[in-house]
């Protein structure tokens, strides 16, 4: 009976042991220096309002909004349009026709305002010219028009724009703000109300009849083969209502763009990503002695989709446009932004490897995320292996819209983030332990694991052989 209680008390220390060993080895080791996902904050801001009625249009410059102060990484950025109510409003009450977001520097003590912001195709141009406020651009390649570091249309809602683990956006690097300047963001919201309007898809696409405008926001003449577009829809133009459906008060309604921003606090274990937006409307040619430089390109952001002679669902638009790429780099996000009639668009290489393919997500129903006939949603690209990419190698955007009724006013932007850097090689150790192999507080958790299997062996070692013993059995080693 003794003998029987001590195997079983053997083998229970035995498996005890084996237990605590397991649980040591599955507990992450402390001060973060095995690498978990990043403790992500996350913060929801209003925007100042917006006063909208029936076919009226917003298209404001919001200075100095509300955002995290700081060095910090954007982990990802997205907005939508809500009532006074915090109740999100449907694109078929009130079209996001888009929303953009740029950092800037302000010089001390100045205040910008809506008259110190000249437009072009409803985005900013020419700032930075004046010492007191610097436009900080993202990548590339249109620093004429697209110069945003996030910004979508209609399809927010349901388009992701997670950064992934271990990149970041960087931003507010106290090393790189100019002296006397502050950092600052501004909001561009371009908002129109189709409440009771004639042609719903006519004011969203900014047809310019529907809008009776002749002229644009500076009082040039828009040209008559202009159809429709930014020119036509700019802040405080009206588009067309029904008869008998009057611009009265009770209509009247304050709207307001909700943005929710993930970011993480800067630190040495981030690795930082940039912004670039490539414009399939890009006028660059390749050219002898060509750099790719920004100054080469100019963006028109905007095309017409003319409708094809055919009838039926074959008819597709395809327009393509040949870049030379700026950095040396790794892209590890990519998405597109189409309007209405949009059927997807894709970036490749020019031996025709895809790097990533956008597909526009139609709605079909009426509540907020799911509305008939809009684009609620463009899906994202992150790819297993972050795809590399050399400096002046070229790269082909691909936009594709149904043709079988017309288009006015539709954007081809595609946006990608590139890591200059990749994360420090990971070794060949369990994934507790990857890429922190050269971590002094790694190492002494690793020297203490081989000690307690060492110790652990050996205690079980003993305790084998005393059964042994016990049983009436010898070791061949005696």
């Amino acid at each position: 009976e003794n003998r029987i209680m001590a195997r079983c008390g053997g083998r229970s220390l035995i498996s005890s042991l084996l237990l605590l060993l397991v649980a040591l080895l599955t507990i992450s080791p402390s001060h973060g220096f095995v690498k978990t996902e990043k403790k992500i904050k996350s913060a929801s801001f209003l925007s100042p309002k917006l006063v909208m009625n029936p076919g009226s249009v917003a298209n404001p410059f919001l200075f100095d909004i509300d955002f995290p102060r700081g060095h910090i990484g954007i982990k990802g950025f997205d907005a939508e349009v809500v009532d006074q109510d915090d109740n999100p409003v449907p694109l078929h009450q009130t079209y996001l026709h888009h929303w953009v977001v740029q950092p800037y520097y302000v010089r001390k003590g100045f205040k910008l305002s809506q008259r110190d912001m000249p437009r072009n195709h409803g985005f900013s141009r020419h700032l930075g010219s004046k010492p007191d406020y610097i436009l900080v651009r993202n990548g590339g390649l249109c620093r004429n028009t697209v110069r945003h570091f996030f910004g979508l249309g209609s399809e927010t809602r349901k388009t992701s724009t997670r950064v992934p683990d271990p990149y970041a956006i960087e931003i507010d690097n106290p090393e790189e703000t100019p002296d006397g300047y502050e950092f600052k963001w501004l909001l561009n919201i371009h908002a129109i109300d189709t409440r009771g309007v004639v042609d719903k898809s006519g004011c969203t696409e900014c047809r310019c009849d529907l809008y009776n405008v002749t002229i644009d926001e500076y009082g040039r003449a828009i040209k008559p083969d202009y159809k429709g577009g930014l020119y036509c829809c700019y802040d405080k133009t009206q588009c067309l209502l029904r008869n008998g459906f009057d611009s009265v008060e009770e209509k009247t309604r304050t709207l307001y763009l909700k943005y929710t921003v993930r970011w993480v606090d800067w630190d040495s274990s981030v690795v930082p990503a940039k912004v670039y937006i490539l414009d399939v409307t890009d006028s660059w040619e390749p050219s002898h002695g060509s750099t790719g430089d920004s100054q080469e390109h100019f963006c028109h952001v905007e095309y017409e989709v003319k409708p094809c002679k055919t009838n039926g669902d074959g008819c597709v638009d395809v327009k393509k446009k040949s870049l030379m790429m700026p950095f040396n780099g790794y892209i590890v996000y990519g998405a597109a932004h189409q309007h209405a009639g949009g059927i997807g668009a894709a970036l490749y290489r020019e031996d025709g490897e895809g790097i990533c393919t956008s597909m526009p997500k139609y709605g079909n129903g009426d509540e907020p995320g799911n509305e008939a006939g809009y684009i609620v949603g463009m899906s994202s690209c992150y790819p297993d292996e972050p795809v590399k990419v050399t400096y002046g190698e070229t790269l082909t955007l691909e936009f594709n819209y149904s043709s079988a009724v017309g288009h006015t006013g539709v954007m081809g932007l595609f946006y990608i983030l590139v890591a200059q850097q990749l994360p420090e090689q990971e070794s060949s150790l369990p994934a507790l332990f990857q890429a922190h192999t050269k971590s002094v507080s790694f190492l002494s958790f690793l020297a203490a694991m081989v000690v307690v299997v060492a110790v652990v062996v050996l205690i079980a070692a003993v305790v084998y052989r005393r059964q042994k013993r016990e049983d009436g059995y010898q070791s061949l080693s005696t």
